[in-house]
């Protein structure tokens, strides 16, 4: 049943090609690359491979929608109405959608049917009901003078998005610079470009305009590092590896000084306390650990657990681990699927060898299995120490590193002894524990006795090396919004 539901899917694939001002087109150069089904290993199509001339092409086709377009000059309601249309699309084509991330990416077909693709309509239309809420201020000036700012929207946008959440991240960049009028370019990663192209067709379907959404499928050194160096591109954002982040600001320094956004890797804590509930706990830590295949910025690779409640916390999480299964995308009872391709799946699996080598004890899991596919038994390690790798660098797979601690100030610093700040999680039933550690960690999001939750009113983005600027909430449009003062003089005025 599972494979009929993904060979029905694979048939109905059909947008393979770039997406510019409008149109489906073929590469200038004519080639493309092969996305992989990771599930069987085997082709699902060819896409068409951009490049520097057709990120060109699509910077020519948003310069040309937003300076002489109507989507900028339009008021804010009629933009979010066509927004609210594409999240109607969105809804009516859930299913597709589902399928193109759980074939593409390996990501569970019912996570992806009942939680993710719903989720971003949801993020389509908070955007939508903002995009008329974009204003200035007055300014109280100390003289004969008048002020007020505007808010006018930066121009054209590249947005770069990864592999793991392929749809929501393709929407968590576009929604808010659609609110605020900008027209742009999005690079989605070459492991996974399906959605991307979908959502594409769908957008022009609900009335955005031609040259408005762009989309160039193809590498990161090629066509990615185009829209970081482009001269005509206003801004860029980029979610992604630390790695890949330091390049795309050299890119924007030594091109035309663009803004940029980034969202980075991460090893984020999760902070067990003594007196949490060992249940609550160790779900947490499981989810924390192991959704998404452990392909989530945000994995809680990091277990701290007070030392009282340890043992306890062990047996609840091998017992929970035995009954995680791993398996299809479209199997009702999958909990995880592939990771995304050979490359990650191999590196994931170093870094298990390198666990073991380094003394970590390993408590369950650390193999492939399956027989086809690029598939990593849950993984849990014990008797971690903080200067293990496995401790210190982002994995990107489904392996947790257990860890033990005394005192609230000994776990405060240990979680903050990372050049990562991107999230972390606290479990306590204290209420002056879970104040005075949030207050204390120095990490964009803190989770308290739940995880991996987000909503579109709710900023998120990270500290120190995860970056810089905010997905999600009104932050987000002030990534694609520019202040300008307007200053007159006044005359014979009773007030100033």
């Amino acid at each position: 049943m599972a494979d009929g539901k993904r060979n029905s899917h694979i048939l109905n694939i059909k947008f393979t090609k770039l997406f510019i001002n409008g149109d489906f087109v073929d590469s200038i150069s004519g080639k493309t690359f092969e996305t992989i089904d990771p599930s069987t290993e085997e082709v699902i199509a060819k896409i068409a491979e951009g490049d520097k001339e057709d990120v060109d092409l699509a910077v020519k086709a948003a310069r040309q929608a937003f300076d002489h377009g109507s989507w900028p000059r339009i008021p804010g309601c009629e933009r979010g109405k066509i927004m609210n249309k594409f999240a109607d699309l969105i809804d009516e084509n859930l299913e597709e959608l589902a399928a193109l991330e759980s074939i593409d990416a390996g990501k569970v077909f019912s996570f992806e049917i009942n939680v993710d693709i719903p989720a971003i309509s949801k993020d389509i239309r908070y955007f939508a009901g903002a995009a008329d809420k974009i204003h200035g201020k007055t300014l109280k000036l100390s003289s004969e003078f008048q002020g007020y700012t505007l808010s006018e929207p930066v121009g054209v946008v590249g947005l770069i998005t990864p592999w793991n959440f392929p749809s929501a991240m393709f929407v968590l960049k576009c929604a808010p610079a659609l609110a605020a009028g900008c027209t742009m370019i999005v690079k989605p990663a070459e492991q996974a470009p399906l959605s991307a192209l979908y959502l594409a067709h769908l957008a022009k379907q609900a009335g955005i305009p031609d040259g408005v959404l762009n989309v160039v499928t193809g590498f990161g050194h090629t066509a990615g590092s185009a829209i970081a160096s482009h001269m005509d591109i206003d801004c860029v954002s980029l979610t992604g590896s630390t790695k890949v982040g330091r390049l795309v600001m050299q890119a924007a320094s030594t091109s035309n000084l663009k803004t940029v956004s980034l969202e980075l890797g991460g090893k984020s804590p999760l902070l067990i306390f003594d007196d949490a509930d060992v249940d609550q706990a160790a779900d947490l830590a499981l989810l924390g650990s192991l959704a998404n295949k452990g392909e989530i910025c945000v994995c809680t690779s990091r277990v701290f657990v007070q030392e009282g409640i340890y043992d306890k916390l062990v047996e609840k999480l091998v017992d929970k681990a035995k009954t995680w299964i791993v398996g299809d995308p479209f199997d009702p009872s999958t909990r995880q699927g592939p990771q995304v391709d050979k490359k990650q799946y191999e590196q994931v699996l170093s870094y298990i060898d390198q666990g073991k080598k380094e003394g970590a004890s390993l408590l369950f899991g650390g193999k492939p299995c399956g027989g086809k596919g690029y598939y990593i038994e849950p993984t849990i390690f014990e008797n971690v120490t903080d200067d293990m790798v496995i401790a210190k660098e982002e994995i990107f797979g489904p392996v947790m590193c257990l860890m033990k601690f005394k005192t609230i100030e000994e776990a405060i610093g240990r979680a903050n002894a990372t050049a990562y700040g991107l999230a972390a999680g606290i479990v306590t039933n204290d209420l002056n524990i879970a104040n005075k550690v949030s207050r204390s960690i120095r990490a964009g999001m803190i989770w308290i006795n739940c995880y991996h939750y987000f909503d579109p009113g709710c900023p998120f983005g990270g500290y120190k090396m995860s970056g810089f600027g905010k997905d999600h909430g009104m932050e987000s449009i002030e990534m694609y919004l520019r202040t300008k003062s307007v200053v007159t003089p006044i005359y014979n005025s009773p007030w100033l």
